[in-house]
């Protein structure tokens, strides 16, 4: 996966772009357009959308503190991206906003979840306290899930506007 040098500098500000939206959204718990992000950049740059993805990891471990908090976001944004690595590339254009928001939403939902086994492995949690850390995150995980949903109607503008931007990057 060799990168030019366009390609260093479009990533390096898709991942700040990236963050600087979960900045911008902090004062709304886990409402954010970080799965639309990571969705969109993976349908439009494949294999190269770790690159954005994985800038923003580590954007968000430098200014906000390589805690254990942020071990999971290793693997958290890397689950998503396989999912949708794993979406046929042609889809229908009536299904795909659809596809899109619930892959969005059920990582939402699923984010806890998720982040359950670093949890009960960096903390020491038996297999019950893992289920019991995430059926209290619950309620946070349902509020994730159907924000990211709604979130999602964003994910094939913002496709059509990288393309656009890519192809006029390619004639220009």
């Amino acid at each position: 996966m060799k990168l030019t040098i366009k390609e260093i500098a479009v990533f390096a500000m898709l991942g700040a772009v990236m963050y600087v939206s979960k900045i911008i959204m902090e004062f709304a718990p886990n409402i954010h357009l970080l799965g639309v992000f990571t969705i969109a950049f993976t349908v439009v740059y494949r294999k190269k959308a770790l690159y954005p993805i994985y800038t923003y990891v580590i954007l968000n471990g430098i200014f906000s503190g390589f805690a254990t908090w942020w071990i999971p976001y290793l693997y958290l944004w890397t689950i998503l991206w396989g999912v949708v690595m794993l979406l046929p590339k042609k889809m229908s254009r009536k299904i795909q906003p659809l596809v899109y928001m619930a892959v969005c939403a059920a990582h939402g939902f699923l984010f806890g979840t998720l982040y359950a086994p670093a949890q009960a492995l960096l903390f020491g949690l038996s297999f019950k306290g893992m289920i019991a850390w995430i059926i209290a995150g619950l309620p946070m995980d349902f509020i994730h899930g159907v924000s990211n949903f709604f979130c999602g109607i964003l994910i094939v503008p913002i496709i059509s506007a990288l393309r656009l931007a890519e192809k006029n990057a390619e004639n220009g």
